[in-house]
């Protein structure tokens, strides 16, 4: 009999299975740049543990493997900010990214005064653009990461479904 996935939040004993987890989704962003230096792949343990402490964190479970995570906070201007969305290779295409960024969404929802949600992809990450895309993010700018990466910034009105696609 197989196991469902379960989405819940992060527990203080999840950093380091998020943390390797992290270190795998990521390669194939690293390749296709030809660029190991990308944040999530430097990012330190004590750093992700402080993000642990005072972000929104996330994680997919199977069982006892955590399979998926994604981060959001809220700035003080009602900005919910949505990063690391990451699921294990094995599992991707099988809308668990999709059904992280709905849970984020929905936990930044309940927290704060949230009036929209933001979060960055790189420029040639065609399937994290195209997930961003169906559930309703628009491009709204971009900019160069310090690691040299041509980052597409994307929004959404937080009134907005999770589920919500902009016809193009």
């Amino acid at each position: 009999m197989g196991m469902s996935v379960t989405i819940s939040a992060a527990a203080e004993d999840d950093a380091e299975q998020i943390f390797k987890l992290q270190y795998l989704a990521f390669q194939s962003e690293a390749e296709l740049y030809g660029n190991y230096r990308i944040q999530p792949l430097t990012q330190s343990l004590d750093s992700l543990k402080a993000e642990l402490a005072t972000d929104t964190v996330l994680v997919a479970r199977l069982g006892d493997e955590v399979v998926g995570t994604v981060r959001g906070s809220t700035d003080e201007d009602g900005t919910g900010k949505i990063a690391k969305l990451c699921v294990h290779p094995r599992l991707q295409g099988h809308g668990l990214g999709a059904r992280l960024l709905r849970a984020v969404e929905q936990e930044l929802a309940g927290t704060a005064e949230t009036t929209r949600y933001r979060l960055h992809t790189g420029r040639k990450s065609e399937s994290n653009l195209r997930l961003y895309r169906k559930a309703g993010y628009v491009a709204v700018g971009g900019r160069t990461a310090s690691d040299g990466v041509e980052l597409v910034i994307l929004e959404k009105d937080a009134g907005l479904p999770a589920d919500y696609a902009v016809s193009a």
